[in-house]
């Protein structure tokens, strides 16, 4: 049985959907604040936290900020925000997707179990190896020169789709779907800011990338050798 960790620090909201996930298969915790979550969240170890953004204590941004540090369990923001910069900020910290409130059941656990299934199906002995990368599905693991690098869950599985397809262009909607089990059209350009979080961790320059490359009005590439050329300053700006 998966568990489920729920913060929010509205009592109804925990309350239904604790009864709700509970009833679709899932053990259930739950926590009113960022800081009450951390401790329950490092002793219960969740397959899976759903996070409210705004909360006494501690919010859900500096939760990311802090348990990301020590863990890469998948997140989902639950956030009555509609301003897209709030949604991106949320990612860039590390979480994984986003559901806005007031949100359909029945789409948040197939979103929770798209996300836990692409986090827990993943071969024990596929290893990708394309240029100075090396990523270990079974393991979940990614060095780049040798050097062992820290991917959230969808960084790791973005990364695994472009090297799956290394030298083919990946539209956006296909990386989203490698990435969160379901295409969600009005969400494709989520998948830049993962992008960037990407390249941060694993390119020499990410203002000058060598491994993912964009391919502009169509998506984004792996290359299999090292560019010959850099991006022009034109380029760079646009990206």
């Amino acid at each position: 049985m998966r568990t489920i960790l729920v913060v929010d620090d509205k009592a109804n909201v925990r309350t239904l959907l604790k009864d709700y996930l509970t009833e679709a298969g899932f053990r259930v915790l739950t926590a009113s604040n960022g800081r009450d979550a951390l401790f329950m969240a490092r002793h219960e170890k969740p397959h899976l936290i759903l996070l409210d953004i705004m909360m006494p204590e501690m919010d859900g941004y500096e939760f990311i900020r802090v348990y990301r540090k020590e863990q890469d369990t998948p997140i989902i923001l639950l956030t009555a925000r509609l301003e897209e910069t709030d949604k991106v900020l949320g990612l860039e910290l590390g979480a994984d997707d986003y559901v806005t409130k007031p949100f359909g059941m029945r789409e948040l656990v197939a979103r929770i179990r798209a996300v836990l299934r692409r986090v827990g199906t993943q071969p024990t002995s596929d290893i990708l190896h394309v240029a100075d990368i090396m990523l270990d599905k079974g393991a979940r693991q990614v060095t780049v020169d040798n050097e062992m690098v820290d991917l959230t869950p969808s960084e790791f599985d973005l990364l695994a789709a472009l090297m799956d397809n290394a030298g083919r262009v990946l539209s956006r909607a296909e990386l989203l779907e490698a990435v969160q089990g379901v295409a969600f059209a009005a969400m494709e350009r989520s998948i830049n800011v993962h992008i960037s979080n990407l390249r941060a961790k694993i390119e020499p320059d990410p203002s000058n990338p060598r491994y993912i490359e964009t391919v502009f009005g169509v998506g984004y590439r792996f290359c299999t050798a090292p560019p010959t050329l850099a991006l022009s300053q034109r380029e760079r700006e646009r990206e």
